[in-house]
């Protein structure tokens, strides 16, 4: 059976409002976030066994695109937030990567993404190193729609 096993990953995020829809702030986020000319897939959330973070990848239009995402959308006055938290497993043997959104602020969501991640590495039994964030949050301006994203991108296959 042929498997995709990602071998590269990078982390990108973006905001943005529209005076016309939620979606236009959507598409507006993904297109500050340099992922809005793909066919985005979600994916859960393990990062494989010899995976490497890079910068942002250039990927080629209408492209097939695996991703962790977190989005958040709001109107009018709203506080959102989204993002993820990611870390690798101390034993070297991959990694895990958690998302989520709210009606709140960064630190709020970064308090809940933590948790998730401790959740992840208990239920496994294993410990991870550093966690890392990425979060994007917004208050949206009065009558108007807003979107935060944040993403974990595969970008290379082996």
């Amino acid at each position: 059976m042929a498997c995709l096993v990602p071998k590269e990953f990078f982390i990108t995020s973006g905001y943005a409002t529209s005076p016309v829809s939620d979606l236009n702030a959507f598409d507006l986020a993904l297109l500050n976030a340099k992922i809005s000319e793909q066919n985005l897939v979600a994916v859960s959330s393990v990062i494989p066994d010899g995976a490497v973070e890079v910068d942002v990848r250039p990927i080629p239009m209408g492209a097939v695109t695996f991703c962790v995402l977190s989005q958040m959308r709001g109107y009018s006055g709203e506080n959102i937030a989204a993002g993820i938290a990611y870390a690798y497993r101390k034993d070297g043997h991959g990694g895990y990567v958690a998302e989520g959104h709210l009606h709140g602020n960064a630190d709020d969501l970064k308090y809940e993404l933590r948790r998730k991640m401790e959740e992840m590495s208990r239920i496994r039994g294993v410990e991870l190193g550093e966690i890392n964030f990425r979060v994007e949050e917004l208050s949206v301006p009065q009558k108007t729609y807003g979107c935060c994203i944040s993403s974990l991108v595969f970008c290379d296959f082996r």
